[in-house]
């Protein structure tokens, strides 16, 4: 390649392409499995020119996706997989048929939460967003059995020793006390699983109802249940800035 030439590490490229997230797209290159003009690559460094170079993954040319940026709102009772509805259960699949680009859920919510998904086909930002590294904030609203007193919220605060570990959220705080429940505003930056109803349930309060209405600077807003739509330039812009992915650069 030419000096001065827009140089991207293949693994980033393959990304980029919507083939795999980077951490995927290395097994794929050590596996034999990609090919630049032509050869065979197992080098993970390895960078390419996508202007000029060919690269190929089983055989078939891949190229940069258009790349497309939604936010979903999703109900209760489905689940956060692109599959067809499995054992009765929905899934997301049913509620993007209208989208043409396939475009890949960035993290997951419990089939019985809903709230906030973030959906794209921009495999670097998907795998940004997913990892903890980031310390990306999620947001919730927690429906909690019974009165969480100021004691159990200062505890909260303070964190809690879960099965697989400690586990403190960004923040904590009381919205209001409903009639059998409390509702809380919890952030955890961490995707464990489950790990929102597992550390209420730690303090003696089950959660009722979860909803994720933030992740990072993107809200949720005045979507409906079952609702998606583009993100706006100035929301993408700022996902970006908060993932500290920046433009390619010139070698």
């Amino acid at each position: 390649m030419e000096g001065g030439a827009l140089l991207v590490r293949l693994n980033r490229y393959l990304s980029m392409c919507g083939v795999a997230s980077r951490r995927k797209a290395d097994e794929l290159i050590l596996e034999g499995k990609v090919k630049v003009n032509g050869l065979v690559v197992k080098e993970l460094g390895w960078r390419v020119d996508p202007e000029r170079d060919v690269v190929e993954v089983d055989g078939k040319e891949v190229k940069p996706l258009r790349h497309r940026y939604i936010i979903l709102y999703k109900p209760c009772c489905y689940l956060t997989s692109l599959g067809d509805a499995k054992d009765g259960k929905k899934t997301i699949k049913e509620l993007i048929k209208d989208i043409p680009e396939m475009v890949y859920p960035a993290g997951r919510l419990d089939y019985n939460a809903e709230g906030l998904l973030i959906l794209t086909n921009d495999g670097e930002l998907a795998n940004r967003i997913m990892h903890p590294r980031h310390k990306l904030p999620k947001v919730y609203l927690v429906w909690a059995s019974g009165k969480v007193s100021k004691e159990t919220l200062d505890a909260m605060k303070r964190g809690a020793n879960l099965e697989d570990g400690f586990a403190k959220p960004d923040s904590v705080k009381l919205i209001k006390h409903l009639r059998d429940a409390s509702l809380l505003e919890i952030v955890f930056h961490e995707g464990r699983k489950h790990i929102v109803k597992r550390f209420v349930s730690h303090f003696g309060h089950k959660v009722i109802r979860l909803k994720r209405t933030a992740i990072g600077p993107i809200k949720l807003g005045s979507l409906k249940s079952g609702e998606w739509r583009d993100m706006t330039k100035e929301e993408i812009d700022s996902l970006h800035k908060a993932l500290y992915i920046k433009p390619v650069g010139r070698r």
